[in-house]
């Protein structure tokens, strides 16, 4: 028995003499070039859209391009330089043409604007065809590193403790300086020219930091990052890194994307009603339902949705201890609106007596009665409680706190 073998290298081939035998009709490149033809690069934005007289690279073949390395995960321009000159399927798209990287590097970045409305119009196309129901939207977040690195990226405690340090390390060189003359000869010790270019280099990242500090009082955010202003830190699976947050609503029927969006907030707490009101805006639905993840769970921004007539599903975080200790949760207490009093899981009434806000806390918490005497001693354990402790109502808890 021998090894399956190809055919000879050697051997005469008719090969089809149209390029456009080798794209098959199904094949997605049909679907970008008619779909790129369909809209109008001027009206979209897009730099160069009108030939000039001496010729230019036509925008609209350098889109087929992009489109077609998004669809595929090509996202280097170099690489799609070389897909241009080697696949079939982009000979046929480009028609041969050839755009060396810096012209798709630079199409990309001239065109961040038209892009995005480019990605408005395939979504409108989709509704066109029916592809959302417009009933039901999931919203969720991603976390998709930015290229600034860890070490690039300050607060406001990393720069003050970066400038404690310095402080620290001048001092203990300024020390080296004062106790130069009493060191032995034997004793090998830095240089007091060693010593003050040290010094110097340390004042010199002191003024720096100081700057960067400046800045960002000055500009009110929490972080600065210097190679992608714009990036964050973000807590990610495995630790912390510096990303940008991107945030996708997605239709139930056939799972495709309605609205999206980049913001830098860490987190996705307040990204519930504008994800839900952009997706409503492209869907025109009158009663839209959306689900999402405990991670947007935020009262105002669940109100928020609910007078734009969104029903919003969230489910709530537990943040209570008690339950890993056996003891009742404020979730088993029931909140009674009309006689403003809470029902504990006894049967018994949690009748309101004062407000205080601590001053350690800095929020109101609103006082009930004791628990009775005459109540359980079972009971009041498991709350947590003893017939001397006030019960405390969370202000979470009530509607108008």
């Amino acid at each position: 028995m021998s090894y399956i073998e190809g055919v000879a290298r050697e051997q005469q081939v008719l090969l089809p003499e149209v390029l456009d035998e080798y794209v098959t009709a199904e094949n997605p490149v049909r679907f970008i070039d008619a779909f790129v033809a369909s809209l109008d690069l001027t009206a979209l934005g897009f730099q160069r859209a009108t030939a000039a007289a001496t010729g230019r690279p036509d925008p609209g073949d350098l889109l087929r391009l992009y489109i077609y390395g998004y669809l595929y995960r090509l996202r280097s321009s170099r690489k799609l330089e070389q897909e241009t000159h080697r696949n079939v399927e982009l000979l046929w798209l480009l028609r041969k043409l050839t755009p060396d990287f810096k012209t798709i590097a630079d199409f990309r970045r001239d065109n961040p604007q038209a892009l995005k409305a480019v990605c408005r119009e395939f979504t409108l196309l989709c509704k066109r065809l029916d592809l959302f129901a417009g009933e039901l939207v999931a919203i969720d977040g991603s976390k998709f590193r930015a290229v600034n690195s860890r070490s690039r990226n300050f607060t406001r405690a990393g720069l003050e403790r970066l400038l404690r340090g310095i402080e620290v390390r001048v001092a203990e060189y300024l020390s080296g300086l004062d106790t130069q003359d009493q060191a032995e000869t034997s004793t090998p010790t830095p240089s007091a020219a060693a010593l003050q270019q040290k010094i110097d280099a340390l004042r010199v990242r002191q003024g720096e930091y100081a700057a960067l500090l400046a800045q960002l009082e000055a500009s009110g955010e929490t972080q600065i990052s210097l190679t992608d202003p714009e990036s964050r830190s973000m807590k990610v699976r495995g630790g912390v890194d510096v990303c940008y947050n991107v945030q996708t609503a997605v239709d139930a029927k056939h799972k495709l994307i309605v609205a999206q969006d980049v913001t830098n907030a860490a987190t996705d707490r307040d990204c519930l009603s504008p994800m839900a009101n952009a997706a409503n805006d492209v869907l025109g639905s009158a009663h839209l339902q959306v689900i999402a993840d405990r991670g947007y769970y935020n009262g105002p921004e669940i109100t928020a949705c609910q007078d734009l007539g969104i029903t919003p599903t969230v489910p709530r975080p537990i943040t209570s201890a008690n339950a890993k200790h056996g003891l009742f949760t404020k979730d088993d207490f029931t909140y009674q609106a009309a006689p403003d009093t809470y029902r504990c899981p006894a049967g018994e009434t949690l009748t309101y007596r004062f407000s205080r806000t601590p001053a350690s806390k800095g929020r109101a918490y609103r006082g009930g009665r004791r628990i009775g005497e005459s109540s359980r001693p079972e009971l009041l354990a498991r709350c947590g409680l003893s017939s001397a402790t006030p019960s405390r109502a969370d202000p979470a808890r009530h509607p108008q706190a």
